[in-house]
């Protein structure tokens, strides 16, 4: 490598994004949105289009010695959308494009298709095209997933302001732990001599579903949206509430303050943090893959957010200058970093 060129690791994936597109003029007048957010928007007639896409690589975002292809599809779908609800939209189509390579037979894309099938029926989202080709590097699956939202109705990362205050939909820190049991328990198979070797995995379901099977939080968009309550800024935590918070802060262009006593984590989770001997707030805030959504509303929705069964504040939003941080149970004041999943990191 010259001495002027730089590793991909050095920038990172949003940074990677950044300067692959900043040369990219919007000329369309219907693109309202373009890249940084958790969709592009598109303006057509009363509705807006959202548009999202993810991109899954057998390898780096998946296990298949021990994730099921049927949790796969689902999930696959689940993530994208997840992004969708994170705009206030309803996904509605969805287009699936895969790579295989020839260790795979009919059967088990069939298993992967049956779980994009059922996530999109209990989502209501029509599957409505996609591409397949031969892949030499295993598991390529790459969906698009487009929804729509009355105009003005949509909510960026953009839109928070100081004294706002900072809410996240159910738990955090459990899709994290459920991968270290996983992983760890894959290991312990793979030295037994015993073929017949089974896990036991009694009493950690919730941890492995929020993993395996994960849910977008359309019902927490519906109930916002039935209470009047209008976030002023929105994201999904697909790469962990540190990196999701500071999304938000850079988008708006404010700071924040978490308190550590306010974080949600299930029993569960607590639970498994201490088996693997792990600090229970770092996986709370670095874990990712919890789909929940972490949104601002304005403090006059106090009284509100405070009636809804499910949602957390945890926060609230401060002027720009000073800067985000966690407040820790004795008052300290830790800054905030973005440590969750990057696929860039160096291993």
């Amino acid at each position: 490598m010259g001495n002027n060129e730089t590793e991909i690791s050095d920038l990172g994936e949003f940074g990677l994004i950044d300067r692959l597109t900043k040369d990219f003029a919007i000329s369309n007048t219907e693109t309202k949105l373009g890249i940084g957010d958790d969709a592009a928007i598109l303006s057509f007639g009363e509705k807006d289009v959202v548009v999202t896409t993810d991109l899954l690589l057998e390898g780096i975002h998946f296990d298949l010695r021990y994730v099921p292809l049927q949790h796969l599809g689902y999930k696959a779908a689940i993530v994208n959308f997840s992004d969708v609800y994170a705009m206030n939209a309803t996904p509605r189509q969805l287009t699936v494009s895969i790579g295989v390579s020839s260790r795979f037979t009919v059967e088990h894309i069939e298993m992967l298709y049956a779980g994009i099938r059922k996530a999109c029926e209990n989502y209501g989202v029509d599957l409505v095209g996609g591409d397949t080709s031969a892949s030499v590097t295993g598991l390529v699956i790459s969906i698009t997933c487009i929804g729509d939202v009355a105009r003005g109705e949509e909510v960026k990362r953009s839109g928070a302001k100081p004294t706002d205050i900072i809410c996240v939909s159910g738990d955090l820190g459990a899709a994290f732990m459920g991968l270290q049991l996983l992983e760890r328990e894959n290991q312990v198979a793979a030295q037994q001599k015993d073929k017949d070797f089974q896990p036991d995995f009694s009493g950690k379901e919730y941890i492995l579903e929020r993993q395996l099977k994960p849910e977008a939080r359309r019902d927490i968009v519906e109930t916002l949206r039935k209470e009047g309550i209008r976030p002023t800024s929105m994201i999904d935590v697909s790469d962990g509430l540190s990196s999701e918070l500071l999304h938000i802060c850079k988008a708006s262009d404010v700071g924040c303050r978490v308190y550590e006593d306010k974080l949600p984590i299930d029993y569960q989770t607590a639970l498994m943090a201490e088996e693997f001997n792990m600090n229970l707030v770092t996986a709370a805030m670095n874990g990712g893959e919890d789909y929940e959504l972490l949104f601002t509303v304005p403090l006059t929705d106090h009284e509100k957010i405070e009636k809804l069964s499910g949602v957390k504040m945890i926060g609230y939003v401060t002027d720009k200058n000073l800067g985000a941080a966690l407040v820790t149970r004795d008052g300290a004041e830790i800054p905030i970093k973005a440590q969750g999943w990057n696929a860039f990191n160096k291993v």
